[in-house]
């Protein structure tokens, strides 16, 4: 049996791996019987976390044939509103979960308010804050008619948070869930050169891409590049430009 896995916290954050390992917990939960994996948390306290070593290689088509079925199942089932039960972290920046009954609401105030109040130079968060203000109603309303139920979602779905296994199983890792709509993580997962046709083909089978995906994808995006702006500086600029434009337009 091979030596687990253990994380060490070396962010600024003292809870940080207290709640990585209940979003674990979260999600594996909602993986149960999708044919998806979420590690198993072994032990944490706040300065490690030890979970099981995965044997990983390069994914095989098959296996994001799976991950992408798998996903469908996870944000099929049905959940209690928008939100989680407590805030919790993105890479290595806070995450905001405090539950609305309004999906745009939350998106609005949860997600693109509070990256862009983290923004250090006030004249672009200034300028950022306006085009919110501006686009408030219209956005709560568009995401509001598109959000028919939420879905748990894992929140920072990119191709280095994916591990496919030696034995062929497909593992979602680094999860920052919350309740929203699935779309998120479709959305994400095109942000870095996007996932094989394999992965969609296998994931719209099971839920169709809404209308209005293509509208929505640069808006959900937005969040993301503000936190990479706000963490790593202005190579993400024209990512929230794009956003804050698609924002603008709707």
């Amino acid at each position: 049996m091979s030596e687990p896995f253990v994380k060490h916290n070396r962010s600024a954050y003292p809870d940080q791996l207290l709640r990585e390992a209940r979003g674990l917990e979260a999600l594996r939960a909602a993986a149960a019987g999708s044919g998806v994996d979420v590690p198993q948390v072994l032990q944490v306290d706040e300065a490690t976390l030890t979970l099981p070593r995965i044997g990983a290689t390069r994914c095989s088509p098959e296996q994001w044939v799976r991950l992408g079925r798998g996903l469908a199942a996870i944000h099929a089932r049905p959940q209690p509103g928008f939100g989680f039960e407590e805030d919790n972290y993105i890479g290595l920046a806070p995450q905001r979960n405090g539950a609305r009954a309004s999906w745009g609401r939350f998106f609005l105030e949860q997600r693109l308010e509070f990256q862009v109040g983290r923004i250090e130079d006030a004249r672009r968060r200034r300028q950022f804050a306006q085009v919110l203000a501006r686009q408030a109603a219209r956005l709560q309303a568009f995401l509001d008619a598109e959000a028919v139920a939420p879905s748990l979602v894992h929140g920072d779905l990119w191709s280095g948070n994916v591990l496919c296994g030696d034995d062929g199983r497909v593992w979602l890792i680094d999860p920052a869930p919350y309740r929203g709509d699935a779309d998120v993580d479709l959305a994400m997962t095109r942000m870095f050169g996007g996932f094989p046709a394999a992965f969609y083909a296998a994931y719209r089978a099971q839920r169709p891409a809404a209308p209005a995906f293509a509208r929505k994808a640069p808006i959900y995006n937005l969040y993301h590049y503000l936190n990479h702006l706000n963490l790593f500086g202005d190579a993400y600029l024209d990512g929230c430009e794009s956003g804050l434009a698609a924002l603008a337009a709707l």
